[in-house]
């Protein structure tokens, strides 16, 4: 059930829609009406459980972010009272926050975010400011390459990826593709210096271990790679990683990997769609430790279906007991291409306090294994409007994450479902996108039209 919003010439329905999704993440029967004069903004909130609306104003003003600011305020107010809570972010709703505190942003004036909270931003921010002095926004870029196939797709996955077994015998044609991209990109990019390259998806894995390989020198023989400071590839499901594709990953000179377990517990992971055990996390992070791979991240998720602040508990002490160097703390997030979407009321959501726990553990329990956090991006839709957080290690940091949450340096996407990201003015213009379509089949029957689209790098018509 969705909320009834009717804003009258009031300008900002996106914000509105935004904070009420905040407090009521499965929907309500909240009705938000607005109207505006010369002089003012009028807005009232009807409950389903009063009888009569509540309604409040806020001045016309010449600075639009002041008054958006005001208007979310205001309302706020009225949600936190009517529900007896107040949320960690308080009105923010933005995905970047440590873009504000670069900007010196005032979080408890402006969005009556917690104490703990703007700690974390303002910790984070500090550090992501010295990992960045490394990177070179006017002449370097990075890569990233999209492999759009997983095992089976996880009851809470919205990116692209397709079911690696029936690709089976198109593969080829895909890596054909993807190749092609790749070498007209670098192609394009050999007046500026690669800094860093990521390998996702769905599961790069999924591939084997000798087009792995392909793609993976294709990328070396086309670019200077002396200036490279990272080369992460997400193997991700432990149930698509093998000996041989570990070592083929590390004879290529990739420096980082994910293994990535979502969660350590066997019911969590059978009921998600995870084909793996527990088990198998161990086994395969253990081999990657034994192939000489030092920077290893871990993915989990919290507020997975059925999950308790024990299980979450759990998760962390079988993390403590591998010692990986990154560990990203992702907030379930329901987003409308999963299935969880379609079957939500399948599952009950966690509760706000019980995502409270969950989120105060984790915390508390990365920083024990001398883990700090380097990386902080929101989404929508997202349990208890918590964040999501990289913690990691000194020098083990993931250093694609912050580039593409910062939007300062060119990042060229390569593959079915990216998307290239060019700044405009350094980033202060915005960021131009150019979208390659999601499609694999589409992808490879159109990928000159792919490549002709990111001339726009160079020509500068964008």
């Amino acid at each position: 059930m969705m909320w009834n919003i009717n804003l009258e010439n009031v300008p900002f329905e996106a914000d509105v829609r935004e904070l009420l999704m905040a407090f009521y993440p499965e929907g309500s029967e909240v009705h938000v009406n607005g109207r505006c004069t010369d002089t003012e903004y009028t807005l009232s909130v009807a409950f389903p459980d009063e009888g009569g609306a509540r309604e409040f104003s806020c001045s016309r003003l010449q600075d639009r972010f002041a008054e958006k600011c005001e208007i979310k305020k205001k309302l706020y107010g009225i949600l936190s009272e009517h529900e007896g809570k107040t949320l960690p972010w308080g009105t923010l709703t933005g995905i970047r926050p440590t873009k504000l505190a670069m900007q010196g942003i005032d979080f408890k004036e402006v969005f009556l975010t917690s104490d703990e909270k703007i700690k974390l931003c303002f910790e984070t921010a500090a550090r992501e400011e010295k990992i960045l002095r490394k990177i070179d926004y006017e002449k370097g870029w990075s890569l990233y390459i999209g492999i759009p196939f997983c095992p089976t797709r996880c009851l809470y996955c919205s990116f692209t990826a397709y079911p690696v077994s029936l690709w089976k015998d198109r593969k080829k044609d895909y890596i054909d593709a993807l190749c092609r991209e790749i070498e007209a990109v670098s192609e394009m990019m050999s007046d500026k210096k690669l800094q860093t390259v990521y390998m996702g998806g769905g599961t790069p894995t999924s591939l084997e271990a000798d087009e792995l390989e392909r793609i993976i020198e294709t990328v070396r023989r086309c670019n200077d790679m002396s200036s490279v400071l990272e080369f992460t590839v997400e193997a991700g499901r432990p149930d698509s990683i093998t000996e041989d594709k570990l070592a083929v990953l590390k004879k290529c000179g990739v420096t980082r990997i994910s293994v990535n377990p979502q969660s350590m517990n066997q019911k969590t992971l059978d009921l998600i769609g995870r084909r793996h055990t527990v088990e198998d996390v161990r086994e395969k992070f253990r081999l990657a430790r034994s192939l000489g791979f030092d920077n290893i991240n871990m993915d989990i998720i919290t507020g997975l279906p059925g999950e308790t602040v024990q299980d979450v508990e759990n998760t962390m002490d079988e993390l403590e007991k591998l010692g990986p160097d990154d560990i990203t703390v992702h907030t379930l997030a329901v987003k409308r291409a999963a299935r969880l979407s379609e079957e939500r009321e399948l599952y009950e959501p966690a509760a706000f306090e019980t995502m409270c726990s969950m989120t105060e553990l984790t915390a508390k329990r990365c920083r024990q294994m001398g883990l700090k956090p380097y990386y902080l991006y929101r989404q929508k839709n997202m349990a208890g409007n918590f964040e999501n957080v990289g913690y990691s290690r000194e020098d083990k940091e993931g250093i694609y994450n912050i580039l593409i949450m910062e939007e300062k340096q060119i990042i060229a996407g390569c593959g079915a479902g990216t998307t290239t990201k060019i700044p405009v003015c350094g980033g202060a213009g915005g960021v131009h996108r150019i979208e390659n379509v999601k499609d694999p089949q589409i992808y490879i029957d159109r990928i000159e039209e792919m490549i002709e689209r990111k001339r726009k790098i160079n020509d500068g018509t964008y």
